[in-house]
């Protein structure tokens, strides 16, 4: 069971933060098929950024259910401390810090893994957040900056003395990004120097391999990211093999068809119908791409409207239901 503060997790899947992916729609949703604990999208440290749509809906959302956890990135210690304060004032209640993105715009501005370089500069960030706030403070990590230069266990090292409270690990160095295969030996390595709850993250996209890794590192929790794309019942799948050892199969067309107008109708409420059409198109062709459905991705991609969206959506699905009763 993972444990954060005063905050005990009953189950140990974690919605990992992805950007204009894991906004309050796609929170909901994955939190209603059993993740135990949700990410909001990573929000730069730089307050004077704030005032943009996109980093407004990304601030917390005091109606959400707890514990809301809100990922930060940046790096100068200051304003992390400063961005940290600020999102306890708006309700958030686990402060995670992103030392793991290996993106260039992050690592352009010495923020995310570009920190795994700078220990002295990882402890001084640490320091300065966990002090500035009295809600729980996590951290973000890969295995190290590159294949020559696999430090995790001693940023692990470093967090647990600063008073982090939890460490999540990917199984990439910054120099991998998302290419090859996530390693696990680093994370049970680390695992084992440390006294504090570790998350494993990389490449877990079933059941079983969520259990593979669980069992090999020791990991309290699994953190699940791209393989959710489309997909937000992994959770569910998982919890299930992790209790039964049963597989649950996934959604039939009349289940998948009621999560994805649900999905979209959340997708419009919280962004408006000219922006919420636009995200929608994201999801939906991840949605379709699990179904084996990809041939109406560029009709539903051309649509402009809600109503036109949720027409189609109408449309596929009952065909697919026309055509399943023709082959019974």
């Amino acid at each position: 069971m993972l444990r954060i503060g005063p905050y005990t997790i009953s189950k140990p899947l974690v919605l990992a933060p992805m950007a204009g992916v894991t906004d309050a729609p796609f929170r909901a949703l994955c939190r209603s098929f059993g993740a135990g604990l949700t990410v909001a999208e990573m929000l730069t440290s730089d307050q004077s950024l704030w005032h943009t749509n996109k980093s407004r809906l990304r601030l917390p959302h005091a109606d959400e259910p707890e514990p809301r956890m809100i990922q930060i990135a940046g790096g100068d210690p200051q304003m992390l401390a400063d961005a940290a304060r600020a999102n306890v004032a708006m309700g958030a209640q686990i402060i995670d810090i992103n030392m793991g993105c290996p993106a260039k715009k992050v690592l352009k501005k010495a923020a995310g893994s570009a920190l795994l370089r700078d220990e002295k500069l990882v402890a001084e960030i640490l320091a300065a957040v966990v002090q500035a706030v009295e809600v729980p403070v996590t951290l973000k990590i890969r295995t190290g900056w590159s294949a020559n230069c696999k430090n995790a266990v001693t940023i692990g090292r470093i967090a647990e003395q600063e008073g982090i409270q939890a460490l999540t690990i990917h199984g990439r160095t910054r120099e991998d990004k998302f290419s090859g295969q996530a390693e696990y030996d680093t994370l049970a390595e680390v695992r084992q120097a440390l006294n504090i709850p570790v998350i494993a993250n990389g490449d877990i996209d079933s059941p079983q391999k969520a259990k593979q890794v669980l069992d090999y590192t020791g990991a309290a929790a699994v953190m699940i990211g791209r393989a959710a794309q489309g997909r937000p019942w992994i959770f569910r799948q998982i919890d299930h093999w992790l209790a039964q050892q049963q597989e649950l199969p996934d959604l039939t067309p009349l289940e998948l068809h009621q999560v994805i107008s649900k999905h979209l109708q959340g997708l419009y409420a919280t962004y408006g119908e000219f922006m919420g059409i636009r995200v929608a198109r994201k999801h939906f062709g991840w949605y379709l791409n699990q179904a084996d459905m990809k041939e109406w991705r560029t009709r539903f991609n051309a649509i402009e409207t809600a109503t036109g969206q949720q027409q189609l959506l109408n449309r596929i699905f009952l065909q697919e239901a026309e055509q399943h009763a023709r082959t019974a």
